[in-house]
């Protein structure tokens, strides 16, 4: 994601009313003005200018103050534009869909049963984020040497469910996927069966958190193996989704 300006700063597509979202590319000496919660879209430490010398783990977040990060490949800024509305009108703003719409009868997509059309699950406009280049192995700690780096293209939106939502229990991506918390308070959820029954974790989500460690591993032939899982909304809840796809050329 190098590019041959430092401090590239351009707004995200979703950026509205509600959520300012910025992609800075190249960060030096970057100065985070005001409050933000601050995403770790690299596969390197991001060190951020205080003593002691602390980091930002790669594919990880947290929520800086009028702090300076000392060098980034790519970060994502996320910031609240107005903590009093109401984060549900979100989904009024241009290109947000209910992902039953969007899925219509698509058949295979959740890996067991289908996707159940009325669940209050919205998916706001996504947008490309750079290309980076790992080993997705090393990446996802199945060896501690990175061998055969890749090309990956990274994609990021937002999404939003109301209090109570149960997005749907599944175990199909064909990218490495982490999700970070922007509003509300949801969690995280693994399964062993395609059954709220069977939860075996659950990871709880507040504003500024990511999942660090993503859920899947490598499978066969470039493919990956997730575990059954779902986002769960607690209050009404805004997060942001951080997807690895493995470029096509």
């Amino acid at each position: 994601m190098h590019d041959s300006a430092l401090n590239t700063v351009s707004p995200l597509n979703f950026t509205g009313r509600h959520i300012e979202a910025t992609l800075v590319r190249n960060a030096k000496d970057f100065l985070v003005q005001g409050r933000a919660i601050v995403v770790n879209i690299g596969v390197d430490a991001v060190f951020v200018g205080r003593t002691p010398r602390k980091s930002i783990p790669a594919l990880s977040s947290t929520v800086l103050v009028d702090t300076r990060v000392e060098a980034a490949d790519a970060l994502v800024l996320l910031r609240i534009r107005d903590e009093e509305a109401g984060i549900a009108g979100i989904v009024d703003e241009p290109g947000w869909q209910l992902l039953g719409d969007l899925l219509g009868d698509a058949e295979g997509v959740t890996g067991g049963r289908p996707f159940p059309k009325d669940t209050p699950l919205w998916k706001g406009p996504q947008d490309d984020a750079g290309r980076l280049e790992f080993d997705p192995a090393h990446l996802l700690k199945e060896r501690p040497d990175a061998r055969h780096p890749a090309p990956f293209d990274v994609k990021v939106n937002l999404w939003f469910a109301p209090a109570g939502t149960d997005c749907a229990i599944h175990n199909q991506h064909d990218f490495i996927e982490v999700h970070t918390q922007v509003h509300g308070t949801g969690r995280m959820q693994k399964f062993t069966a395609q059954d709220h029954h069977t939860l075996y974790e659950d990871v709880l989500m507040s504003p500024g958190y990511t999942t660090p460690d993503p859920f899947c591993a490598t499978g066969p032939d470039g493919t990956y193996d997730y575990p059954w899982h779902q986002y769960r909304a607690d209050t009404d809840c805004v997060w942001l989704a951080v997807e690895y796809h493995a470029a096509s050329h």
